[in-house]
């Protein structure tokens, strides 16, 4: 495993790391076991940093994390989300009180003192040009109860403007070979300001690992069956906002790039880490297996500039135009 700085915050975290919403909800049922599995085998491959939201099953997700944590020894930072708990999902609600309530419930979940990172959790547009709620983050580093505090976004511009306020640490957005617009001057912009970047959403809802076929079911408590036109969160969180049709062409017009040896979604990861500006990629890992695959993709030698720019062409071709401009 190859480690990556993180920010300003003097940390060094795995390039490749873990993303913990489907050991929450959202994806399928993922049980108990397979959720402690995964975790246990990505530390054993060198992660040490996990991803997790407050929302995902409800506190399931951070649950389990600090359940698999008492067993472990190594030095392991845990980001958790707040904000998508609030009904209504409104900015005037990301207020102090608001983010105490959550920032304690996570303290709890992740039975730990201060948490080591929290995230505002893709919060409605205007809470970046609310600098109260970013003083409310402030007061809570100060009161010793998080560590350091960044955002989870939907847009590239909600990444640029959060960088104003000189706190953020962290921007966590969806970037891969399906959402390419931030490598644009986001990136530039977070390494200037030293900001780390979370790529989230790696493998577009697992369109990128080439597994899936127009006749693959979703069960009904999966998103991807349930949120293909954004019914209940934005359309971007499912598939990355592609057409699912139009994914799977643009996966099978990538195939023929991928390495002997090397998996889809070892390729789609691999192709993130092309990327310095990256701090690490959290996929997500529902059992023992897919963690160790994940964590592999640090294992393996850099793309050819050559394939770079044909995933490039199939991302102009097939994709571009559903998805650029419009986060």
């Amino acid at each position: 495993m190859d480690y990556r700085s993180f920010g300003r915050t003097g940390w060094q975290v795995s390039e490749i790391s873990f993303g913990a919403w489907a050991l929450g909800a959202d994806w399928g049922y993922v049980s108990e076991e397979d959720a402690l599995d995964a975790l246990n085998a990505a530390l054993d491959e060198g992660i040490n940093f996990i991803d997790t939201a407050d929302v995902y099953g409800d506190g399931r997700s951070e649950r389990l994390i600090a359940q698999m944590l008492k067993g472990r020894s190594e030095q392991v930072y845990v980001a958790t989300k707040a904000g998508r708990r609030l009904n209504p999902h409104v900015a005037p609600a990301y207020n102090s009180k608001n983010l105490t309530a959550f920032v304690e419930r996570s303290l709890v979940n992740l039975d730990v003192d201060a948490l080591d990172l929290v995230q505002l959790h893709c919060p409605p547009t205007e809470v970046y040009y609310m600098p109260e709620t970013f003083g409310a983050l402030d007061d809570l580093v100060q009161a010793g109860k998080i560590k350091y505090y960044g955002v989870s976004v939907e847009k590239v511009e909600e990444a640029i403007k959060a960088m104003e306020f000189p706190n953020v640490q962290s921007v966590q957005i969806i970037f891969n070979i399906f959402r390419q617009r931030p490598a644009e001057l986001f990136f530039e912009l977070a390494k200037q300001n030293q900001v780390g970047i979370l790529a989230r959403v790696p493998l577009a809802s697992g369109l990128l690992a080439g597994k899936m076929r127009s006749q693959t079911v979703f069960t009904a408590d999966d998103h991807r069956n349930y949120n293909r036109h954004g019914e209940a969160f934005d359309v971007g969180e499912t598939f990355s906002g592609v057409d699912y049709e139009s994914g799977l062409e643009a996966v099978e017009r990538l195939r023929p790039l991928v390495p002997v040896g090397v998996t889809m979604a070892q390729f789609a990861l691999r192709w993130i880490l092309m990327f310095d500006a990256v701090s690490c990629a959290i996929p997500g890992a529902k059992n023992r297996q897919q963690a160790v695959d994940n964590a592999r993709t640090a294992d393996l030698p850099p793309l050819s500039q050559e394939t770079m720019q044909q995933t490039q062409a199939v991302y102009y071709k097939y994709i571009r135009g559903q998805v650029h401009q419009r986060w």
